[in-house]
């Protein structure tokens, strides 16, 4: 299968998630994942970046929506600098605890926000990669119809332990970006 977009988790997966990031400047982009973007954008020239993101530190009066687009950005700014375009940041600053369970809905594992970007970019979901570190990623992902890659965390070290009993199981469990880029890749080249 060529993929079409790559769905990617913001926080803890493309850059350091220090916890409801609202300071620009603390933007640090992880290891491999310039270059694992870069790669799959040279084996698949039409492919697309998305990013998927709950922000409930917004609803959590931790952070402002500002801030959240301000470190948006920031990612924004040194992806373009590597040659690395993302389509459009998508996030729900809702939280149950915090605002109404219709504003709610769009907070991972639901699969809102991805279907509102295959609305948007006319994408077929079944085409597409969802990466994250967070199981929430993973269950989003799956309850949308894409293929997963849950990527191993140190800050969060049980979430494979997690989708096991709920019998939510991503396609891939990679050590880092540039592992789960292979990955792609690697299926993409096996006619998968």
């Amino acid at each position: 299968m060529i993929p079409q977009a790559i769905f990617l988790d913001r926080d803890g997966t493309i850059n350091f998630d220090y916890g409801y990031l609202g300071d620009a400047s603390k933007v640090e982009i992880l290891d491999g994942v310039i270059d694992g973007m870069l790669k799959l954008k040279e084996k698949f020239p039409g492919i697309i970046f998305i990013v998927i993101s709950n922000q409930a530190g917004i609803a959590r009066g931790l952070i402002t929506m500002e801030q959240v687009r301000n470190v948006n950005s920031r990612i924004e700014r040194l992806l373009s600098e590597k040659g690395i375009t993302v389509s459009k940041f998508y996030h729900c600053p809702f939280h149950p605890e915090f605002s109404s369970e219709e504003d709610s809905k769009c907070r991972k594992p639901s699969p809102e926000m991805l279907f509102e970007a295959a609305g948007d970019f006319n994408l077929n979901l079944e085409k597409t990669y969802f990466i994250g570190d967070r199981h929430t990623d993973i269950e989003s992902g799956l309850n949308a119809g894409t293929k997963t890659i849950l990527l191993k965390s140190e800050i969060y070290p049980d979430e494979a332990e997690i989708l096991n009993k709920k019998n939510a199981a991503p396609d891939y469990i990679a050590n880092n970006f540039l592992e789960a880029a292979d990955f792609i890749i690697g299926e993409a080249n096996g006619g998968n």
